[in-house]
């Protein structure tokens, strides 16, 4: 069967691999029937994702049918349509065994750090199938997209009465967008994009945004929006040193800071007069937790997370490689692009 490697940056070939064999215990063979391309794909391709390993075959976004399952497997079985978590824990390390999954100190991510669902047929630990009845393979390839959001949010504990800000209007920032309307605060939109401000104001109805620009524009307007107490939780999600250095000033007195995206470079914002003064909290956000899966898939075969406007390209499988390019560009309009596998 074949497989999409990506050797390099920017550089993705077919291979031929074997068939997975029988599962053993506690695994299952599975096959993909659709893969989520998200940004640390895009990232991983344009060699500026720092956890991504070449060579590499791409893909944790899955919607996936259960093939054969090993000894031990109960909660599936062959036929069932499922969403992978893709997050390989070692379940004894001192993260695992308190239940911090999503930090496991020896943390594989499928697509990233160990091959993942760019191909037919793949073995994985049944542990981390969850099944999805009622979802499309393309809504279960976004599940992992929504964790994403879900746990950030979980890491701010927003109350309705408090402003969330949301910096970012990508895929993760709008998968925090859905889960900040949940918790019932007021969610205000950030980013330098207005084509993704107006998807935000007309597709997933939140009227408060903001343009970010050069200068303290975006500040003022945020002032302008909270009355001058501003945010008292702001949520980056931009991958941006700049942007997450600036996210400080934004909180609110008591707010807490969530980053949510990736940077390799440092951060640096000031002690004294921001952080200090207005007692911040700082809070990293990574990957997700097993219950955020099993909520996400209820809420979007109950239909309270439409999922309707964020899937806004299907590929392929044999075109991935080509699109890629095309896919990179803002001309595209994409929010969240899918491979259809055969």
């Amino acid at each position: 069967m074949q497989a999409l490697l990506l050797e390099q940056p920017r550089s993705f070939r077919f291979i031929d691999i074997p068939e997975p064999e029988a599962p053993g215990p506690g695994a299952a063979v599975v096959r993909v029937r659709a893969v989520g391309i998200c940004g640390t794909d895009y990232g991983g391709y344009l060699g500026k994702m720092p956890f991504f390993s070449y060579p590499r075959i791409p893909g944790h976004e899955l919607g996936v049918e259960v093939v054969a399952v090993g000894a031990g497997v109960t909660h599936v079985k062959p036929g069932d349509s499922c969403c992978v978590e893709p997050y390989i824990n070692c379940q004894t390390c001192h993260s695992c065994r308190r239940g911090l999954t999503n930090c496991c100190e020896h943390h594989q991510t499928l697509g990233v750090h160990c091959d993942g669902g760019l191909r037919p047929l793949f073995t994985v630990p049944a542990r981390k199938l969850h099944p999805a009845a009622g979802l499309s393979s393309a809504q279960a390839a976004l599940v992992e997209t929504l964790a994403i959001g879900c746990h950030a949010v979980d890491r701010a504990a927003p109350t309705a009465a408090e402003t969330v800000l949301v910096i970012g209007a990508g895929p993760i920032g709008l998968s925090v967008v859905e889960f900040a309307k949940l918790s019932g605060a007021r969610v205000v939109v950030a980013d330098v994009a207005e084509s993704r401000l107006s998807f935000v104001r007309e597709r997933m109805g939140v009227t408060d945004t903001v343009t970010v620009t050069a200068g303290d524009a975006a500040l003022a307007a945020v002032t302008a929006l909270t009355g001058g107490r501003m945010a008292e939780v702001v949520v980056d999600a931009t991958g941006s040193a700049a942007s997450m250095s600036a996210a400080l000033g934004f909180a609110a007195f008591g707010g807490r800071l969530v980053y949510v995206g990736i940077t390799q470079d440092a951060l640096t914002f000031p002690h004294a007069p921001v952080l200090h003064r207005r007692e911040l909290s700082i809070l990293a956000s990574r990957n997700a937790l097993s219950r955020d899966f099993t909520r996400i898939i209820r809420l979007i075969a109950e239909g309270t997370i439409d999922t309707r406007p964020w899937i806004t390209h299907h590929i392929p499988f044999a075109d991935t490689s080509a699109a890629f390019p095309a896919l990179l560009q803002p001309a595209s309009g994409v929010i969240k692009a899918v491979v259809d596998m055969p």
